[in-house]
């Protein structure tokens, strides 16, 4: 039987500058895959959709697409989509809040990936949603634990997607550590002013690869996370320029969760 390639458009996931495009350009893919009626064009092509969701803060269809790539797979024998899927669908999860249950199905896709030994070629697609995962329950050490792993991939193989929103997420994940130190005198640890410095310094590294990459809606999360971190030390002047510039630059996608804040912080902030 001859082998049939997969020829799905392949949504650049991290580089969703275009939101309203992406997402267009997300379901032509599905479209042609059910066509092909090739089944891992179609695993492969729910998973891609299933991120384009995810980044654009769709919590519930990236969980639609991410629960028909785990069925597919589960029918077709593909146990890198599954568990791929199950990663994504963890993200989901947690996007809407369920952020215990979607603590646990990443961590299965990642056991499943582990076991099949290739998890660290996903390290930095998956790792992102792990630790934001771990951000938002405040799991300092777990989510820099992650990072960790995933930026010494990134240094050892070059492979660079979505290397902004690491640091971006150990800069918040910083910011955490220095809120448990509330209680403690400095003599016990780092002083507060110093963990603000050093996240303040992930997000600048954060912001400069991004804006290096030209991946404009990372710049646009980092730029965020300084912004909120300069509207705490009363900066609000340099917060509003630099997030105004950025948000500036985009002409779609205003419905997306990213914009939004983004417009409701430069308000705050006005």
């Amino acid at each position: 039987m001859p082998t049939i390639r997969c020829q799905c458009p392949r949504p650049d996931f991290f580089r969703d500058d275009y939101l309203d495009q992406a997402l267009k350009r997300s379901q032509e893919a599905l479209t042609l895959a059910a066509e092909l009626a090739h089944p891992y064009s179609l695993a492969l092509t729910l998973g891609f959709t299933a991120v384009v969701h995810l980044l654009r803060g769709e919590g519930l269809l990236a969980q639609e697409r991410a629960e028909a790539v785990m069925t597919l797979s589960a029918e077709q024998g593909f146990p890198t989509w599954l568990a791929e899927g199950t990663m994504v669908l963890g993200g989901a999860l947690a996007e809407q809040g369920q952020v215990k249950e979607g603590l646990a199905q990443m961590q299965q896709g990642l056991a499943a990936l582990r076991a099949m030994g290739t998890e660290p070629e996903r390290l930095g697609f998956l790792s992102p949603l792990l630790a934001a995962a771990y951000a938002k329950v405040e799991q300092v050490e777990e989510g820099l634990t992650v990072l960790a792993e995933a930026l010494a991939f990134v240094d050892k193989t070059g492979m660079r997607v979505g290397e902004a929103e690491l640091y971006r997420l150990k800069g918040m994940l910083t910011l955490q550590s220095k809120a448990s130190l509330e209680q403690v005198t400095t003599s016990q640890g780092k002083s507060q002013t110093s963990l603000e410095a050093e996240a303040e310094e992930r997000f600048w590294k954060a912001i400069e690869i991004a804006r290096k990459q030209q991946a404009k809606s990372l710049e646009l999360r980092a730029v965020m996370s300084l912004s909120r971190l300069w509207q705490q030390q009363g900066k609000k002047d340099e917060a509003r320029q630099l997030l105004a510039e950025i948000y500036g630059w985009f002409a779609e996608g205003f419905d997306t969760k990213d914009l939004q804040e983004a417009k409701a912080l430069l308000e705050e902030l006005t």
